[in-house]
């Protein structure tokens, strides 16, 4: 409770009171004059300055006020929710922080989900940004399978992949998880970005051949979330011995999810360990694809089985000079240490109570720590604390990284307390309030996720057949390793 009540506090003492809570209207049609639309996005992003510790941390503000100027320089125009929305998700996107998130009303998402306005093909981008189609749900069943995709509605595939690339959020100058988001929900991010309409053309070259189809849109059931996406690993935690290899799985670090799954993770964790060493298994393979991220003291657990001695897992927490400031005072000098000012920098002491902050101390190696070799397979949903392990690991030269760039930044990123404001339109704004410094080469990766050791290039027949090609060059490295 102590962490809701901060929030509220520091939510409406330093954000808030810029920004006008009003009812959601599910009106598509209605409109807000362009004066305000200015006043609500340039309020929003002062707020957001004053509060947010790695606001400017990859776009200057030189830059950034250049962005700012021009994207409202458009503005020449009422607009509705929606519009709104398309201008001010890039600029969100700009700050380059996974935790920074700018959503439509659930009430609006949930009205545009009732409408057949989702283009109904699902499509995979390859590495040099070509667009195949994977899936078709329309009643078209002419469209050719692994056709790809050059326009829609007469609007080059190129242009609308760099248009909703620029508005997807991710920590630094990250790509791959932009591309992977695509690849998993095309449709939804086509609808919310581009247009909503119920028809589309779209030219496809199959054979050598280019054709145009008609299809008409559809509603979003048979399209799966990220959710059931990830429900479709029943187990969180699953570790095995295959060949004489250990086989570690952690779909998430999230203290609820593994939970509500029945498993503990500790005990889970603690178990597999022992049976490395009780066995002598010599490599370990830790698979972390698809882990968006969870609980620090997980995260930092799993790094502790890698360390004979004591080691750094974060090198320090930040915040800005108006947070500091605030947690000083008031009713939060009970549950949070103040902030403690170094040069121009105001460093997160943590909370009094709890420990969900304390990873920046020196952290104490596991009792069966790991000693063999390690490899952790990584791809674009690799973030937040999932990206942390991996960065730690790897700068420590702990584990061998296979697979794709991972989401989460190298250098760290910006997350821990997070509260929502609601802004003109009643868009929803995802603020957070902590700078987490990674203990790692301070000049490696920066703007970048952990860059693997052993890039693995998913081809459009792998993603179509499911074909596990990463963990099969896992497992061929360590053969020819042997």
């Amino acid at each position: 409770m102590h962490t809701r009540l901060l929030l509220f506090m520091i939510c409406n003492l330093c954000i808030q009171p810029l920004f006008s809570q009003e009812s959601v209207d599910v009106n598509f049609e209605k409109k807000y004059h362009q004066d305000s639309i200015k006043k609500w996005t340039r309020d929003l992003l002062e707020g957001m300055e004053g509060g947010h510790p790695g606001f400017y941390w990859y776009t200057p503000k030189e830059r950034f006020d250049v962005i700012i100027d021009s994207t409202l320089q458009t503005v020449t125009d009422s607009l509705n929710t929606l519009d709104f929305y398309r201008k001010v998700k890039p600029l969100i996107a700009q700050i380059g922080c996974l935790h920074t998130n700018i959503v439509l009303p659930v009430a609006y998402e949930d009205a545009m989900a009732k409408t057949k306005t989702h283009i109904p093909v699902e499509i995979f981008i390859d590495e040099n940004r070509r667009v195949f189609i994977t899936k078709n749900h329309s009643e078209n069943r002419s469209i050719p399978i692994k056709g790809e995709l050059l326009s829609i509605n007469g609007k080059p595939i190129g242009p609308i992949i760099e248009t909703l690339v620029k508005a997807i959020p991710s920590d630094g100058y990250n790509q791959t998880e932009k591309i992977l988001a695509l690849n998993l929900r095309f449709p939804f991010w086509y609808q919310s970005i581009i247009e909503m309409t119920d028809t589309f053309t779209v030219k496809i070259v199959s054979e050598n051949k280019a054709q145009e189809y008609k299809i008409k849109g559809i509603t979003p059931e048979v399209f799966p979330s990220y959710e059931k996406f990830a429900a479709i690993h029943k187990e969180q935690l699953s570790f095995e011995i295959k060949d004489g290899v250990g086989i570690l799985k952690i779909q998430t670090f999230a203290k609820s999810l593994i939970k509500s799954n029945g498993q503990n993770f500790k005990g889970f964790i603690k178990d597999a360990f022992k049976t490395l060493k009780e066995q002598g298994v010599e490599n370990l393979i830790i698979d972390l694809r698809y882990n968006t991220g969870g609980t620090d003291s997980y995260a930092a657990l799993l790094t502790s089985y890698f360390f004979d001695s004591e080691f750094r897992y974060w090198d320090r927490i930040e915040v800005t000079e108006s947070i500091a400031n605030d947690v000083s005072k008031g009713a939060a000098k009970i549950f949070y240490s103040k902030p403690e000012k170094k040069d121009s920098t105001y460093l997160w002491k943590g909370a009094l109570l709890t420990k969900e902050f304390k990873y920046y101390k020196p952290q104490k190696p596991a009792k069966h720590h790991y000693k063999g070799n390690t490899y952790l397979l990584t791809n674009g949903f690799c973030m937040s604390s999932a990206a942390d392990v991996i960065a730690i690991l790897s700068d420590n030269k702990k584990a061998k990284v296979i697979g794709e760039e991972s989401a989460g930044g190298y250098q760290g990123n910006t997350s821990g307390l997070m509260p929502q404001v609601i802004i003109g339109g009643g868009l929803i704004i995802t603020v957070p309030l902590n700078k987490y410094i990674n203990a790692v080469d301070p000049t490696k990766n920066i703007g970048r996720g952990t860059i693997p050791d052993y890039p693995v290039t998913i081809s459009l027949e792998d993603w179509m057949s499911k074909e596990d090609v990463v963990k099969a060059f896992a497992f061929d490295l360590i053969k020819n390793n042997n």
